[in-house]
């Protein structure tokens, strides 16, 4: 990496400004140093995930969710050395200091490795109408609406790509025909696409019962009309990791009340609250799932994946949720589709 200062942040630094420095860098890393550049800690997207799910918000420092237990290299190590330890101690950057410990360079696994093709399914739901959309999909479906100069999902369909993926489902129903034949087989883009045909709409989830064969890994699954970039190999990686059955990004939402709120007990004021703000973990339309849980499904019948999740939880299996504070925006209205294509 030509420019490591990219990579430096403050230890008062939020973690707003952490997110900012990884997402714009190739490294997805930012090293916390101190004023000489000596490094004081590293901050990864799966630190940054574990600390907003520890209670942390964005505006909290990096110092609080830092690794301070990180690994490093000497500047006089071999040159075979920086990628065996990277295999060593299963990272994807290593940082390299010189004797008083600042930072000198950075070693990127991707850089040293050809990337992987994944055996996992990718499933795209791109059966909806759109209604919110009218009349932008009266003749086009949703999916196929334009970011730019593509459609959402043939954006959704690269990142896949990029990731590793290599074999895809995409649920049509709704103008169906204008998805396959923009699509076609996928060899335009040098992967393998299948269509489940819907018959009539099966839900952000129903289609999947529509799978012709049985998969020995786990499933990603997408809805059609989410634009987002987090990284997908990071939640397959988390999915294994946590051994659950299901895993459910989720994106934080905060609702303002416009009102002060008062907390009552009988006829008693207890608390009272200016204009509050209400944060909830919201659905974020990404999951990853294990190909077991299609046995829960009726073929061809109606079914939303919370849902197909609630049975999951009711039969006491574990469900996790992976956290996306990368971009994310879900282009279900007029609003949000100029959002994107003034930010995208």
């Amino acid at each position: 990496m030509k420019n490591i200062k990219t990579l430096f942040l403050s230890a008062d630094a939020t973690l707003k400004e952490a997110i900012k420095t990884i997402e714009l860098g190739t490294a997805q890393i930012a090293l916390v140093v101190d004023e000489n550049e000596v490094l004081l800690g590293t901050l990864t997207d799966g630190d940054i995930r574990r600390g907003l799910l520890k209670g942390y918000d964005l505006q909290s420092s990096v110092e609080q969710v830092m690794n301070r237990d990180f690994c490093s290299l000497q500047e006089d190590v071999t040159e075979n050395r920086p990628l065996q330890l990277m295999n060593e101690k299963d990272m994807h950057q290593m940082p390299t200091i010189d004797s008083q410990g600042r930072v000198i360079r950075i070693h990127l696994m991707k850089e040293l490795l050809k990337p992987v093709e994944l055996p996992n399914f990718v499933v795209i739901m791109a059966g909806g109408e759109g209604n919110r959309l009218r009349p932008l999909t009266e003749n086009c479906p949703k999916p196929m609406l334009k970011i730019g100069d593509k459609p959402i999902l043939e954006i959704i369909l690269e990142q896949c790509i990029e990731a590793g993926f290599q074999k895809y489902y995409i649920s049509v129903c709704y103008l169906k025909d204008k998805i396959i034949s923009h699509f076609q087989d996928g060899s335009k883009w040098g992967v393998e696409i299948q269509y489940l045909k819907e018959k009539q709409p099966l839900g952000t989830a129903g289609a999947l019962s529509l799978l012709p064969v049985e998969s020995t890994n786990p499933l990603l699954v997408i809805n059609g009309d989410v634009l987002t970039r987090t990284d997908f190999n990071k939640m397959m990686l988390f999915h294994d990791q946590e051994q659950a059955k299901a895993t459910i990004c989720v994106r934080s939402h905060e609702t303002e009340i416009p009102y002060g709120v008062i907390s009552t007990q009988g006829q008693q004021a207890i608390q009272l609250e200016e204009k509050p703000v209400l944060r909830h973990q919201i659905n974020a339309g990404l999951y990853v799932i294990e190909p077991s849980l299609i046995k829960l499904l009726s073929k061809d019948q109606h079914c939303h994946m919370t849902e197909l999740l609630t049975k999951v939880l009711t039969n006491d299996k574990k469900v996790v949720v992976f956290p996306v504070h990368e971009y994310w925006l879900d282009v279900g209205h007029h609003e949000s589709l100029a959002q994107a294509n003034g930010e995208w």
